[in-house]
């Protein structure tokens, strides 16, 4: 079968489509894969710089959408089975994938294959995000950085959809703040002079909560962004920089940065996965939340998808198509 492999740590325009054997496994669901999620760790996987360091060579991909082949017995899923799922931190870019039970998900009917493959890594870190961690409150104010990538616009989904009473977007080009207009954003700022904007939009107020998958220079001034008791969610630095917190600044405001680690709280609470599922996959059914309009890459152009992460110039969520 097809396969996306790194075979030397290069970066992603060094990653390579490649024939592998097929997996095989009695203990897993095995998925014919439709469409995979690209993610920015897939762009650190292919330089070594992710915390996961698996031995070279490997398949990249953590998130697909598929229809299943086989499954165990009594775990939930049948042959022909419309299916997402998450292999954990590679194997989901191949032709077949072989997915834990607990780790596998049915797919309502009215989303698409290439929309499913873009929604578990975002919309689970966001939900957990949005509610465990930030504690999101009926009508709070939510500002969020990098809005127009794939963390950005599912913030702006599902942010009212859980109770967020308006959603602000900063971007860094016009275009950007149509794809995030697109995905809900009710106000758009540019990143140059953004947060005399956000001023300007509270009344001076500020906001409650901060979503930053970005990091970067700019986040001393997120921390002034804030209103009384506001929180800053810490969910990556896409921006290259890790940044500093000064904590005498938490006390002017009675302000809090809190760190956001979807994979490393799921990975001690197994179960955290299905409840998350069972809250979201109903609002996708319904049309609550609607489903991601990704950018839909062919397999053979995975290198690019994927560099597309690392360079900021995606819009929206990257999703690789393989039938």
């Amino acid at each position: 079968m097809r396969a996306v492999r790194v075979t030397r740590l290069d970066g992603p325009r060094a990653v390579e489509v490649a024939e592998v054997a097929e997996p095989t496994s009695a203990e897993h669901v095995l998925v014919e894969v439709h469409a995979a999620g690209v993610a920015f760790p897939d762009a650190l996987l292919s330089r070594g710089l992710y915390q996961y360091k698996p031995e070279l060579p490997f398949t990249v991909g953590g998130e697909l959408a598929g229809v299943v082949r086989e499954a165990p017995a009594d775990c939930g899923f049948a042959p022909g089975d419309r299916v997402v799922g998450l292999t954990g931190f590679g194997g989901a870019m191949a032709d077949v994938a072989a997915l834990a039970p607990s780790m596998t998900f049915p797919l309502p009917d009215n989303v698409s294959m290439t929309a499913g493959a873009g929604l578990l890594f975002n919309d689970l870190t966001v939900h957990f995000a949005l509610g465990l961690r930030g504690r999101l409150r009926e009508g709070e104010t939510v500002l969020v950085h990098g809005a127009a990538g794939g963390v950005g616009t599912s913030a702006l989904r599902l942010a009212g959809a859980m109770g967020a009473g308006r959603t602000i977007a900063v971007v860094s080009t016009p275009e950007k703040a149509e794809v995030a207009r697109a995905a809900g954003a009710g106000d758009t700022v540019l990143t140059e002079g953004w947060r005399d904007a956000v001023r300007e939009l509270t009344g001076g107020r500020g906001v409650d909560l901060v979503v930053d998958p970005v990091g970067g220079d700019r986040f001393t001034d997120t921390l002034r962004s804030l209103a009384p008791g506001g929180r800053v969610l810490v969910l990556g630095f896409t921006g290259g920089e890790i940044p500093t917190v000064k904590v005498n600044r938490l006390l002017l405001n009675n302000v809090d940065v809190r760190g956001v680690g979807w994979g490393a709280w799921w990975l001690q609470h197994p179960e955290y996965l299905a409840e998350q599922w069972a809250e979201l996959a109903p609002l996708l059914a319904s049309g609550t939340v609607a489903a991601p309009e990704p950018v839909v890459h062919p397999l053979e152009r995975a290198a690019e998808a994927i560099a597309s992460l690392e360079e900021r110039t995606a819009l929206g969520k990257v999703v690789l198509r393989l039938r």
